[in-house]
């Protein structure tokens, strides 16, 4: 009830035992606070908190319009509603190297598990569009080193996201990824990989877990897990796909309620009011505030 039963250290510890399982760790994107509850009952490993989602929700597009606040409280509002372990998308750290250690102690503080930082310029771009620019390799490394000399809690995952396969290729990719590694990054995130032989490569280039990113529309196409684990990647996101299936389904929603007059047609697809309840845990709130209005003062 309430909350998760769990501390963010116990929540960190979790994250980097399962990254170091030799088995890969699926993240579902959480797009509310709700959503990582239904990710946990079906038995994921963790959630990923997406910045595209968390822009999109706000009506805005993937450009680095949200800010650090923004990020944190929502990063908040999801970490707090599970026992999984969360990965929240910092994007480029909001600002310089004294800006990316103040976002460190906010999402440390908002109970994440880990987080990922970028080396796109700002204004960023989606991954997954044309257009990107990366900066400098200084000014990359400058980002991870301020992270990972910010952060409080030694089991909190910093995580370096490489933008430059889709600018500069694979090669730079690789070795941005290794110097990325050697300024104290505890795993990769390659951007945009174009196949499963990109991943291999980048496997046997760095000694840290690697992440694939598995969103549709994007420049990779949708390998399977095991595709996945076959070639040494750790961690998975599926980062938009929940808004998306939730938002397909909104939409036919309004369709039909706008064609026939009534959403009867629909109930049927619909979660039922019980299984909104079991989510929410209402039973245990009822029993709490029942236990507060019975109270005898013995």
């Amino acid at each position: 009830m309430l909350s998760t039963s769990t501390t963010p250290s116990q929540r960190r510890q979790a994250f980097r035992a399962g990254l170091a399982s030799g088995r890969l760790q699926v993240l579902p994107g959480a797009f509310t606070p709700l959503s990582i509850r239904l990710i946990e009952d079906k038995g994921f490993d963790g959630a990923y908190i997406s910045g595209a989602v968390m822009a999109a929700e706000l009506g805005l597009p993937d450009i680095g319009l949200t800010t650090l606040s923004e990020v944190a409280q929502r990063a908040h509002q999801i970490s707090r509603m599970s026992d999984l372990p969360t990965l929240v998308d910092a994007d480029t750290g909001f600002g310089e190297p004294m800006n990316v250690a103040r976002t460190v102690h906010e999402l440390e503080d908002a109970g994440v598990a880990g987080l990922h930082l970028e080396d796109q310029v700002n204004p960023k771009r989606c991954g997954h569009l044309d257009g990107k620019a990366v900066v400098d390799l200084d000014t990359a490394v400058k980002r991870i080193r301020a992270a990972v000399d910010a952060r409080r809690d030694a089991d909190l995952v910093i995580m370096a996201r490489t933008d430059i396969r889709g600018v500069e290729g694979l090669d730079a990719a690789i070795d941005r990824a290794k110097a990325l590694e050697a300024a104290g990054a505890d795993a990769i995130f390659p951007e945009a990989m174009a196949s499963l032989d990109e991943f291999a490569a980048m496997r046997k280039a760095v000694s840290v877990p690697i992440l694939a990113n598995m969103t549709e529309f994007g420049k990779s196409a949708l390998f399977t897990h095991e595709q996945l684990a076959d070639v040494g990647v750790n961690l998975v996101i599926h980062p938009v796909s929940l808004l998306r299936i939730a938002f397909g389904a909104i939409e036919r929603g309004l369709d039909a309620l706008q064609s026939t007059g009534t959403l009867d047609g629909e109930v049927a697809g619909m979660q039922t009011r019980g299984r909104l309840y079991e989510l929410l845990d209402y039973e245990a709130y009822n029993a709490f505030d029942d236990g507060i209005f019975t109270y005898s003062g013995r």
